[in-house]
């Protein structure tokens, strides 16, 4: 097996579904514009209310892919 090295971005994932939902918008979002994506890990949830009710989930994700 031949050693990789990986860049790690931080983004912000947003949905009026659910945290999932945020997860994987952010996750398609980056792998349209990015390569060789290999893991990601959940930083932070968070959201916004609106009148009392969840409007938004936000999921921050750090997203790793490997460098060719």
């Amino acid at each position: 097996m031949s050693d990789h090295i990986y860049k790690i971005i931080d983004i912000v994932g947003s949905s009026q579904t659910g945290t999932d939902d945020a997860i994987q918008q952010a996750i398609t979002r980056a792998s349209s514009t990015l390569k060789n994506l290999e893991w990601f890990e959940v930083k932070e949830t968070r959201g916004h209310i609106v009148d009392g009710k969840v409007a938004h989930y936000q999921v921050r994700l750090n997203i790793g892919f490997r460098l060719e």
